[in-house]
């Protein structure tokens, strides 16, 4: 007899605890399917003044002035005009960042992506805390790093906790298709060159563009997101950044983010695209404004000299 109640008890235990795990199962929203799994991404959409407040933002987000940055100007240029390779001074590339305080920050840079798929070369990332990718033009830092130990080493940054930020360029080459990758000049949005149309997907399934509010870019995406039109289009004002964790962005800076998303329906009267403000938060899964903030940018430092 007491072996029979025994096994009903369990035998109840069970069929009451199936339904909680099913419902644990559905509750359970999984991976992120647009930002990476743990660590923060900061997606500035150029300029970046410091009364923007934003160089103070990325700094704070990485820990403190006291943590390791690595800062890759590679989007400048890997050959001069003539064709000779280009050659970045160390102490010009960091002099902004250590004007505002930063005690342990490196330079990292190569044109060869044979010499940024080996292990001396990523040293500087094996224990940094935050990486910045400095503006200019996108493809560069493609030829450099795609699919080179460089880009794996910068995923283990964001899994142990860390930050990627980037402004202008920087901001481009952190999401999946490279818009304005063309090696002719800025203005094609999509090329045709082979491998000039993969960012290094940070932000998984988006298209990002920069410089919207000063050089009138606000439509541009338009045309991307029709050929990829399962994809996020976001559309960054200068001085303006997003903050991404997991699968949620804040808006952090003075002006606008242009979100292009073809899930909704937009009238015909209006742009396929909405604006989003200084502390708005969006849902990327789930394609929803999740809190709108108060519209006001954060309070400006004294400092008004411009980053790298």
């Amino acid at each position: 007899m007491g072996t029979r109640l025994a096994l009903m008890g369990i035998a109840f235990l069970l069929a009451t605890a199936a339904p909680f795990s099913a419902s644990a199962r559905a509750q359970d929203p999984g991976p992120p399917e647009y930002g990476p799994v743990r660590g923060t991404l900061f997606i500035v959409g150029g300029n970046m003044q410091d009364s923007s407040g934003l160089p103070q933002k990325f700094i704070e987000l990485a820990g403190g002035p006291s943590r390791k940055f690595v800062v890759i100007p590679t989007n400048g240029g890997n050959r001069n005009p003539d064709g000779t390779l280009r050659v970045y001074e160390e102490a010009k590339v960091l002099a902004d960042w250590k004007k505002r305080g930063l005690t342990r920050v490196v330079m990292l840079h190569t044109h060869d992506p044979k010499v940024a798929d080996t292990e001396d070369f990523v040293k500087p990332l094996l224990d940094a805390d935050a990486v910045w990718f400095d503006g200019g033009r996108q493809w560069n830092a493609a030829d450099s790093y795609a699919n080179t130990r460089t880009v794996a080493e910068l995923w283990k940054v964001l899994g142990r906790g860390g930050v990627i930020g980037g402004t202008s360029a920087g901001a481009t080459i952190q999401g999946d298709y490279l818009v304005r990758g063309d090696t002719s000049g800025p203005d094609v949005m999509m090329t045709a060159e082979p491998n000039h149309q993969r960012g290094f997907a940070f932000l998984k399934r988006s298209a990002i563009d920069q410089h919207i509010n000063s050089r009138n870019r606000w439509d541009d995406l338009i045309p991307v997101m029709k050929k990829f039109p399962d994809y996020l289009g976001l559309g960054l004002s200068e001085d303006t950044a997003i903050i991404v964790k997991g699968d949620r962005f804040e808006v952090f800076g003075r002006f606008k983010v242009a979100v292009h998303d073809n899930h909704r329906t937009f009238p015909p009267w209006e742009k396929p695209y909405f604006v989003l403000s200084h502390g708005d938060v969006y849902d990327m899964k789930a394609r929803r404004v999740e809190a709108y903030g108060l519209g006001t940018p954060p309070r400006a430092s004294a400092s008004p000299s411009p980053a790298r």
